[in-house]
Parts: C-alpha cells; sequence; structure tokens
C-alpha cells in the first residue's frame, strides 16, 4: 500500500466511492439504521438492477466492529451483495467486478 493513501481520510474514500458509482450511471445513499448498529453505510442502487451495501473504512486504523463483521456475515449468508472497501484502488476493482461501463470518467 502506497505512503499517500495511509494517508486518506474515511471520507475521501467515500467520496470517491460516491463517484465511482455515479460514473456506472448508479445511486448511492449514505445509510444510518435506527434499529441496527453495524448496517453498511452506504447502498449503491447500480443500472443493472444490482444492490450493494458497501462499507466504507479508513486504509490506516480502520477496522470493522463485531457488528460489522456480523452484518457482513449475515449479508453473504442471504446471498446479498456486499463489500468492505478501504483505498480507492479496492474502489476501482470493485467496479471492474460489476462489469458496468463507466459513463464519465
Amino acid at each position: 500500500m502506497e505512503t499517500k493513501n495511509k494517508l486518506e481520510r474515511e471520507s475521501e474514500i467515500e467520496k470517491y466511492f460516491i463517484w465511482a458509482v455515479l460514473s456506472l450511471g448508479g445511486k448511492t445513499f449514505k445509510f444510518k439504521s435506527v434499529n441496527h448498529r453495524g448496517v453498511a453505510d452506504q447502498i449503491a442502487c447500480l443500472p443493472d438492477g444490482t444492490t450493494w451495501f458497501v462499507e466504507i473504512k479508513r486504509p490506516k486504523g480502520g477496522r470493522l466492529s463485531p457488528l460489522q463483521d456480523i452484518f457482513a456475515k449475515q449479508m453473504k449468508e442471504l446471498n446479498q451483495n456486499y463489500a468492505c472497501l478501504w483505498t480507492k484502488e479496492q474502489i476501482d476493482e470493485w467496479l471492474k467486478t460489476t462489469k458496468l461501463p463507466r459513463i464519465s470518467s
């Protein structure tokens, strides 16, 4: 991991994620559940009809809480799309998994 990535804040990674989803023609929603702690903080709705639950973490010092880890496991058990992304490079790799063309750069 490059030194510059270690200095990026979670908010910078989140802004990049939002831009990335918009570049696919999708929408993101910042999510905070009042009844269930640990739920992913972003919901990405993509133009192919898929929905992703995405947790954004800062590269240095960020970690999943036990409740976030439980949520991630529950989403996988329910065959939901879930990702925890720590860097802009991981977001770029995630973009490739969607197999959707970018509409802007």
